[in-house]
């Protein structure tokens, strides 16, 4: 009967391309995304996820850090940011603020500190260097995933060094992966409208391309549900493909949905419920080296990041804690969720949690979660 659907739907030669192990193309992906039929294009989905992962679903305990908000960049999406100290909302934390968010939870078995900023022209390299050491020396053992390649091509342009030597320094001070944000969509196009005075796709791939060649792992994003076209969508995962296919270091790909509260692209509408599925089942069906697909359920709202978990999605990121930029750009979602609350919500999918750490070693194994 599925065949038979699937047949019905066009996707027949798609379906046996996925059975063979061939390499979906551009005309597949678009095709994928036209297709009418969302819940035969999650079976399809949801076939290749348990081929890799099963029924497990991944969730690690994280704190997400914000330090400045104040940015030159002036991307049409974001809520986030402030141009200049002073303005309205603009904030600045101090090195010691930024720390005791640590420290205040000192009895949370965290694993992840994950750190992103907007792009601030006044404070120093050493700013950076002692956050990272500081969280280090407040806890040796955390992982701490930390400034976007958008940030790295920043602190290259600023403090006049190589993409290569900032990363080399951030890690000596204990620098252990990089976040995905900052991908926006690759196309030029879209870029050159909503995000034109930050670094370009190249230089973003390219920064990757050196964090994985000096050992680290990251991750990679993608913002839909704005101007995008559906062949821009997936030119960006193949991209991202392309790359992984040369160094195998990315982890997860990771699709934010664009929200258009108090930003300068408030006359959009929000990303449905069903594009948001169909993005993530896409991206499962496209990006075949990738291990991860992961639901973050700030963006995307708790429900529609449980239904996910049969469209692709293996992994809904963590507790979190600490989000600014969703949440000022509308977001409803909770601000943190439990490991407890975040267990529930798999188990109540009808899959099996386990909790990671930021490299995808087992914390807390289905049985005993």
């Amino acid at each position: 009967m599925v065949q038979a659907r699937l047949s019905t739907l066009g996707l027949a030669d798609i379906a046996a391309k996925l059975d063979g192990g061939a390499r979906l193309s551009l005309d597949d992906g678009v095709r994928l995304f036209a297709c009418p039929d969302l819940h035969a294009l999650g079976w399809l989905a949801n076939r290749e996820r348990e081929k890799r992962h099963g029924g497990l679903t991944f969730y690690n305990y994280n704190l997400r850090l914000e330090a400045t908000n104040v940015c030159v960049a002036t991307c049409l999406f974001c809520s986030f940011s402030r141009l200049k100290p002073g303005d309205a909302q603009a904030y600045t934390m101090t090195l010691d603020q930024v720390l005791d968010k640590l420290r205040q939870r000192a009895h949370q078995p965290l694993t992840e500190v994950h750190v992103v900023n907007g792009l601030h022209p006044d404070l120093p390299f050493d700013y950076y260097l002692d956050l990272l050491r500081g969280l280090k020396a407040i806890r040796p053992g955390i992982h701490l995933k930390c400034f976007t390649a958008v940030e790295i091509a920043f602190f290259s342009e600023l403090y006049k060094m190589s993409d290569e030597e900032v990363l080399r320094q951030l890690m000596a001070a204990g620098l252990d992966s990089l976040p995905g944000g900052g991908a926006e969509v690759f196309s030029e196009r879209v870029r050159r409208k909503i995000c034109h005075d930050k670094a370009d796709a190249d230089r973003y791939l390219s920064i990757h391309r050196i964090a994985h060649g000096l050992g680290m792992r990251s991750n990679v994003t993608m913002l839909y549900g704005h101007i995008e076209t559906m062949e821009e969508r997936v030119d960006h995962m193949l991209r991202a493909r392309a790359l992984q296919d040369e160094t195998c270091g990315f982890q997860a790909f990771i699709p934010l949905a664009f929200h258009p509260d108090n930003n300068q692209m408030e006359k959009l509408p929000a990303p449905s419920a069903s594009d948001t599925l169909r993005v993530h089942a896409v991206s499962r069906l496209m990006l075949d080296n990738f291990p991860h697909i992961k639901a973050f359920w700030i963006a995307t709202g708790v429900d529609v990041a449980q239904i996910s978990l049969w469209y692709g999605v293996d992994d809904l990121d963590g507790t979190v804690q600490e989000e600014k930029i969703y949440h000022m750009a509308g977001a409803r979602t909770p601000e943190i969720l439990t490991t407890q609350r975040i267990r529930a919500l798999i188990r109540n999918a009808g899959r099996l949690p386990v909790e990671r750490d930021t490299l995808y070693n087992v914390v807390t194994p289905p049985d005993a979660a």
